[in-house]
């Protein structure tokens, strides 16, 4: 068999095998969350949101809502050197994002049914 044909079975088979997958995971909601930054954000964000007082003030004082507070997480980066990842029960991370060209910093309790949201500081 000629270098050709193999090259033309080859295209040819892994491209059914692209349309195959495409139409298999079209509906799906999938993603590869695969990272350790994706993973925290992922966590954080299926799970139940509280909010300290002094989130609350602080969120009133700036004027932003919760679904503001949802688009800084899920957009956000987790600062492990910051964070307190050894802790047993509740882990705290520190998100940082830019919210109208401020750095906003969001302090979050992370526990196993619950995301309590301790602080936020816009700079």
């Amino acid at each position: 068999m000629k270098l050709i044909h193999r090259i033309g079975y080859y295209l040819g088979g892994f491209s059914i095998g692209l349309i195959l997958l495409a139409f298999f995971l079209s509906g799906k909601k999938t993603s590869c969350d695969y990272g350790p930054n994706a993973r925290t954000v992922k966590n954080i964000s299926i799970k139940k949101r509280m909010f300290s007082q002094t989130a609350k003030d602080q969120m009133t004082y700036h004027n932003i809502d919760t679904l503001t507070i949802s688009n800084l997480i899920k957009t956000g980066n987790v600062n492990f050197s910051k964070s307190d990842t050894k802790a047993d029960s509740c882990k705290t991370y520190l998100i940082e994002n830019q919210l109208d060209e401020k750095a906003v910093e969001l302090w979050i309790k992370n526990c196993d049914s619950t995301a309590t949201i301790q602080s936020l500081l816009v700079k």
